[in-house]
């Protein structure tokens, strides 16, 4: 998988999110996600968004991901 592959199916399962993934072996990724559908949801939820938009690549093809998931309100304040 590339970055940009994991940032397709992400933008997939979150259709209005901005996506930033990066990845220097392509096994084990960071993601900096942005989307309205994280307001009002714990970090724990937000991350669970994103996970199930990668459903069975998670453990597989992608072997470890780390997420930054914000609100667009929260992306503008830092």
């Amino acid at each position: 998988m590339t970055p940009e592959q994991v940032a397709e199916l992400i933008r997939i399962g979150l259709p209005k999110a901005v996506v930033n993934v990066q990845s220097e072996d392509h096994t084990h990724f960071s993601a900096r996600v942005v989307a309205s559908e994280f307001d009002g949801k714990r970090p724990l939820a937000r991350h669970q968004l994103v996970y199930r938009t990668l459903g069975e690549l998670m453990g597989r093809e992608i072997h470890a991901l780390s997420i930054e998931a914000l609100t667009p309100g929260e992306s503008r304040q830092g």
